[in-house]
């Protein structure tokens, strides 16, 4: 997921820890009622039916239920035990995973090309020499980039958590799991698919396309041509596209037939393709009717930041929730806005409880207000609390 969302939980991660709740166990025991539930209480009995029709993104339970990273609540972000996990706790999508390239062309998932702070490369002497400054976006980032490693390189590492002020637990997993190339998830889709008897759905997105097209290293080509190698590339397949940039997306749209999914950032922000590009718009441009009207000629949804649907106030609280799902709805789009996490810091500032940096507040709570807008989905490091609270926003 994002950018700004990558700098909120890295400023929130400062502060004070103290121990943390686990729901792991309820969610097993919650997944099979939770997996029923449509947004809101009118459209409840459709989802008792059998929810949408047709196929494809239709056929997910709303709201859909997305494992941010995996379940990233309780592993490493972006590895195979953080995808698996999501699935175990009741997720219906597993975002698998954000695409970065390697030097040698290979798709790669990484929250960020930069690894310094997913990975162990820091330990590694031999790459030592390859910590170097980039402008990224136009931000200046310093650190180990992908795009600096051969994919046999890349192997030898191995993930650590992101964030361990917020998941000092988290730590106990460091260096277990290796980075997956976007060909080894889709291996891993079908694995899992005869596994559990159901189909798994994936949510990949590509990270910083315009950045890595000027080094030649275009991602929309690479995973078009996975997607038609594995058969992926359909309307009704169990893969949804997603990226930040529009003209990533609208590039994908030419090239798969896939659900794609525009992400939008703070209201005041630019896309940075459009930064590139000259084009004014902001992301409040796009949420206008007439930017959702646009949007919708070439995707079928967006991913907006949370506070798109309710913005806060100066102090942290929720206040009115906008038309956004409303209007999005009306021009035929899906949402699934990003992030929900249990951590206090993380959360709207009415549903904190205490200030421990990894202590969780009263996300049951915050769900419940977000899933009351009317949204069709959310992305969220804790799948197991999201089909905990879907089921009692069904069934409540």
């Amino acid at each position: 997921m994002g950018t700004q969302d990558t700098q909120e939980s890295n400023q929130q991660a400062g502060v004070g820890g103290t121990g943390r709740r686990a729901l792991l166990g309820a969610a097993v025991l919650g997944a099979a009622g939770g997996v029923l539930g449509l947004s809101g209480t009118a459209r409840a009995a459709e989802a008792r039916t059998g929810g949408g029709h047709g196929g494809g993104l239709k056929s997910l339970p709303v709201p859909t239920v997305i494992g941010h990273r995996g379940a990233s609540g309780y592993r490493p972000e972006h590895t195979f035990g953080s995808y698996e996990l999501a699935l175990d706790l009741g997720a219906d999508v597993v975002e698998a995973g954000d695409l970065v390239p390697t030097r040698d062309g290979h798709l790669v998932c990484r929250h960020e090309p930069e690894i310094g702070g997913t990975t162990n490369v820091a330990d590694h002497p031999e790459f030592a020499a390859r910590r170097t400054t980039k402008v990224l976006d136009g931000v200046s980032v310093t650190g180990w980039f992908t795009e600096d490693f051969t994919l046999a390189e890349l192997k030898t590492l191995r993930a650590i958590e992101r964030i361990p002020a917020n998941r000092p637990h988290n730590t106990l997993y460091n260096g277990r799991w290796e980075i997956p190339t976007f060909e080894e998830v889709l291996k891993w889709q079908d694995e899992q698919t005869r596994k559990r008897g159901k189909q798994v759905w994936i949510y990949p997105e590509t990270k910083h396309p315009t950045y890595f097209r000027k080094l030649g290293l275009g991602l929309e080509e690479r995973v078009a041509k996975l997607l038609h190698k594995h058969g992926k590339d359909r309307k009704s397949s169990p893969v949804i596209l997603q990226s930040f940039e529009p003209t990533s997306i609208q590039r994908l749209n030419k090239l798969v037939d896939n659900p794609l999914v525009v992400l939008l950032s703070a209201a005041d922000s630019r896309p940075w393709d459009f930064v590139e590009t000259g084009d004014p718009r902001t992301v409040a441009d796009l949420i206008t009717r007439a930017g959702l009207r646009e949007i919708a000629g070439y995707a079928q949804g967006i991913g907006p930041t949370l506070d798109l649907v309710i913005p806060k106030d100066a102090a942290g609280n929720l206040t009115r929730p906008t038309t956004l799902v409303r209007d999005a709805h009306a021009v035929g789009l899906v949402l699934h806005p990003y992030t929900m996490r249990n951590e206090n810091p993380f959360l709207p500032a009415s549903f904190r409880k205490g200030t421990g940096a990894d202590a969780y507040g009263d996300s049951f709570g915050a769900f419940r207000t977000y899933f009351a807008t009317g949204i069709d989905g959310v992305f969220t490091d804790n799948p197991d609390t999201a089909v905990l609270a879907r089921a009692d926003f069904v069934n409540g």
